[in-house]
């Protein structure tokens, strides 16, 4: 009778449904957030708006968030910061020419970040930034600041190895930063509306910009080849 009461082994081994609702419940909540955020903007977005679309009440919303700007915050932390790090990570790792780890690392970015929703956050701070000088203050230390470091930690090695020819780096950062930009704030503006110019391939722009870039920084015609 005591084996038949008993628990089977695996019975207890998963927690239960409303435990897994509420461990996922954060991430359903960003997801909602970042959604809102870039159709509607950070000004406009509500709230309320955010929980209901996730499918909780306000108050669970505070809960975990307990101000829009927080929830912003964490959106930012979760779609951008973490692909920097990754970015970071690429760097300590990579063993082979610095060319190669900048076009894997761009290429990586537009991958995971451009061509997704996360692209959108750029469109809001350079949109609302004058507005909300508090978080335009954390999007700088957050995101702007550490993918300075990172690029120009890859011109640096590169520039110390003799691969890439000495350049100013922080001017060399914003060129390559600025199609980046550009492509990204497409995607989200004339590009989300379907009014795509014929001529503009985002792909095209980006391999175009890394060929010049790259042959403009390296050191010599046979690095330059050799990369081509």
């Amino acid at each position: 009778m005591s084996s038949v009461l008993a628990p089977g082994p695996n019975r207890s081994s998963s927690p239960p449904a409303r435990q897994r609702r509420k461990e996922a419940r954060p991430q359903e909540l960003l997801a909602a957030a970042l959604a809102l955020f870039v159709e509607k903007g950070f000004a406009a977005t509500r709230s309320e708006e955010v929980a209901a679309r996730a499918g909780v009440s306000k108050g669970t919303l505070y809960l975990y968030y307990p101000s829009k700007e927080e929830l912003f915050k964490a959106v930012v932390r979760e779609n951008l910061a973490s692909h920097i790090a990754d970015g970071r990570q690429m760097l300590a790792e990579h063993q082979g020419a610095m060319a190669e780890l900048l076009s894997q690392v761009l290429h990586e970015w537009w991958q995971r970040v451009g061509l997704g929703p996360a692209g959108g956050i750029t469109k809001i701070m350079v949109a609302e930034a004058r507005n909300f000088p508090e978080l335009a203050q954390f999007y700088l230390d957050e995101v702007i600041v550490p993918t300075h470091q990172l690029l120009g930690a890859i011109l640096e090695k590169g520039m110390a190895s003799g691969e890439f020819r000495r350049v100013p780096v922080e001017d060399a950062i914003h060129v390559l930063i600025a199609p980046m930009l550009h492509l990204t704030l497409h995607q989200h503006s004339f590009g989300a509306c379907a009014l795509l110019d014929p001529g503009m391939d985002a792909m095209r722009v980006l391999e175009l910009q890394l060929d010049l870039m790259l042959h403009g920084l390296l050191a010599s015609p046979l690095l330059a080849r050799s990369a081509s």
